[in-house]
Parts: structure tokens; C-alpha cells; sequence
């Protein structure tokens, strides 16, 4: 079992310790659950109050919190509790599962695959022809890679994920299980001798450098060019990505969240859960979209937007705030 002491984790995230403890502290946990040999965190004022009933003894904490630690406990005083936390975290972070061979024999690869040095094939995984793989790439069991893809160096797909045909992933990506990159588009129109006539998609994905997509989440085609995820965007699980669409650098997407086809985010775009945009539009560099928003005209960059329909978030709890006020008589 990883055990620390206080200084050895302050020499990590470069606090200021704040009172004394002689525990050794063996995990990270949250307040209400930990015991007196983990270590916490608080990352706001409002949950200081519950620091008194919490049995850690250590906490990160921000370099404005207003109480104490007490007897036999101390604080690690930081400017960014929650950034500091991760770096706590990565600490204990346990061993990844173990590959025994870099290639298992259950893996079918083709033969004009390459695969690039320090690279490991899981039990049951498929790579296609032409396929081009990085160097220490990690690839779990059960992994569909098909013809022509291409994925950078220090990249891991995660079991059950499937990466269709020609498309690229970037260096050090994260692709998590049952992700699909590369499903055709959602196109269909109507015809009166076929019924819906189904638009081929014979475009492709780019994901760059750094991008994480979560569980279950799909990631469409083109039906021209490339459905874009620019470097280091990371998408949660659950997220549905039209064709066509154009993510810039650095975008969160929350759980369930959705963009139609064509829309174009610009760097730094926060999309909150549930949250759904209408294809052909354009949100801004720095704009919000709260959850469970419904966006249907273009959000100039920095811009925070909520409802359904959205519109600018001050509008939307003034509008909200009249409602509750109507519903009281």
C-alpha cells in the first residue's frame, strides 16, 4: 500500500502546511467518508463547514479558507485546491492492467499494419489493413481499429471501442470504452419510390493531440471533408457528435450533451450536460452553454447562455425568477 506523509505530498503540490499531523496518510477520499489516514480536499468555501464532522486528518485546501485545522491535523494551503487535488491523486494512482505479451495471440492484425515500437494489442482486438500505429500506443482487449486509421504515439483505447475506417487519432488520446469514432452520419431524405433514401458519408474523423472521448460516446464521419476534434478537448461519456462538426482547442462536453451536424465551436467552449445545439451553427471562442440547454442561433464568443430555448444566462433567471413568482399567486 502507497503511503505519504504530509511533506512528501506538499513537496508535490508546493503548498504551505498549516498545522501538524503525525498520520501517514494511504488514500484520497472525500470529506464525509474519509478516516483519520486519508487526506481531502476543499475546493470551496461553502464546505468548510463540514471539515469539523470529517475524520481526515490532512485536507488541500485554498489559500483563502477561514478555519482552522485542529489538533493533531493540518492543511496544505494552495491557490488551486482542485488542481492541486489531481496532482494528489496522480500519487496514488494504481498500476494499470498487466499485458503479458505486447501482442496477444488472440489478436488478429493484418499484415500491412504497422506498429510502431513500445506498442501493446489486447486479447481479441482486430487491427485492419494499412492501419498505422504510434509508438506505445496501448490498444485493451477487444478493440475494432479498422483499414487506414491512423493513431499517434502514447495513445489508449480503451476495450470495446471501435475506430472506423481512415480516420486519425492524434498523439496521447485517451478513447474510452465502447466510444465509436467514425459512424456514418445521421443523413436521410425523403423519397417517393424508396421511402428514406440514406445519404452515404465518405468523409472521416481527425481527433488532435490530447483529446479524451468518453464512454459510449460517438464521434461521426463526414459526409464530405472531416468531423474535426481539435487538440485537447475532452468529451465526456454519453456525448453524441454530428458530422461535419468542428471542435476547436480545448472544448468540454459534458455528459449526454449533443451537436447536430455543421456546427463549429470555437477554442475553449464549455457544453454542459444534457445540453443540445442545432446543426449549421456557430458558438464562439469561451462560450458557456449551460445544462440542459437548448441552443438554436449562433452564441457570440464568451457568452454564457441557458434555457431551452437559450438565450443569455442573466435573461433566462430573470425570466425564471418572474415564473416562480407567477406560480406563487
Amino acid at each position: 500500500m502507497k503511503s505519504y506523509s504530509i511533506s512528501e505530498i506538499n513537496d508535490v503540490i508546493k503548498g504551505i502546511i498549516v498545522g501538524e499531523t503525525s498520520e501517514r496518510i494511504t488514500a484520497p477520499e472525500q470529506l464525509d467518508l474519509a478516516s483519520t489516514t486519508e487526506i481531502s480536499f476543499i475546493g470551496h468555501k461553502k464546505y468548510e463547514k463540514f471539515w469539523a464532522a470529517s475524520k481526515a486528518s490532512v485536507a488541500v485546501v485554498n489559500e483563502d479558507i477561514a478555519i482552522e485545522p485542529g489538533e493533531n491535523r493540518a492543511f496544505i494551503k494552495v491557490k488551486n485546491a482542485d488542481l492541486a487535488m489531481s496532482m494528489v491523486l496522480d500519487l496514488f494512482e494504481l498500476p494499470p492492467p498487466i499485458f503479458e505479451v505486447n501482442i496477444h495471440p488472440s489478436a488478429i492484425v493484418d499484415k500491412t499494419a504497422t506498429i510502431g515500437n513500445g506498442t501493446r494489442i489486447g486479447p481479441g482486438s482486430y487491427i485492419g489493413p494499412n492501419v498505422q500505429l504510434g509508438e506505445n500506443v496501448t490498444v485493451y482487449p477487444n478493440v475494432t481499429i479498422l483499414d487506414e486509421t491512423k493513431i499517434g504515439s502514447n495513445s489508449t483505447i480503451w476495450s470495446g471501442a471501435v475506430i472506423r475506417e481512415r480516420c486519425i487519432v492524434g498523439n496521447a488520446c485517451i478513447i474510452h470504452p465502447n466510444a465509436v469514432i467514425g459512424a456514418d452520419g445521421f443523413g436521410f431524405r425523403p423519397c417517393p419510390e424508396r421511402g428514406l433514401v440514406k445519404i452515404t458519408h465518405i468523409g472521416n474523423v481527425i481527433l488532435g493531440d490530447g483529446v479524451e472521448i468518453g464512454a459510449n460516446s460517438c464521434v461521426d464521419r463526414g459526409k464530405f471533408s472531416s468531423t474535426i476534434v481539435g487538440d485537447g478537448c475532452k468529451i465526456d461519456n454519453l456525448v453524441q457528435i454530428g458530422h461535419n462538426s468542428r471542435l476547436g482547442r480545448f472544448c468540454l462536453m459534458a455528459g449526454n450533451s449533443g451537436l447536430a451536424g455543421s456546427v463549429t465551436l470555437g477554442d475553449g467552449v464549455m457544453i454542459g450536460g444534457s445540453a443540445s445545439i442545432k446543426d449549421h451553427l456557430t458558438i464562439g471562442d469561451g462560450a458557456i452553454v449551460g445544462a440542459g440547454s437548448g441552443v438554436a442561433a449562433n452564441v457570440e464568443a464568451g457568452k454564457v447562455v441557458l434555457g431551452y430555448p437559450a438565450v443569455d444566462a442573466r435573461d433566462a433567471l430573470k425570466q425564471w425568477a418572474v415564473l416562480k413568482r407567477l406560480a406563487k399567486g
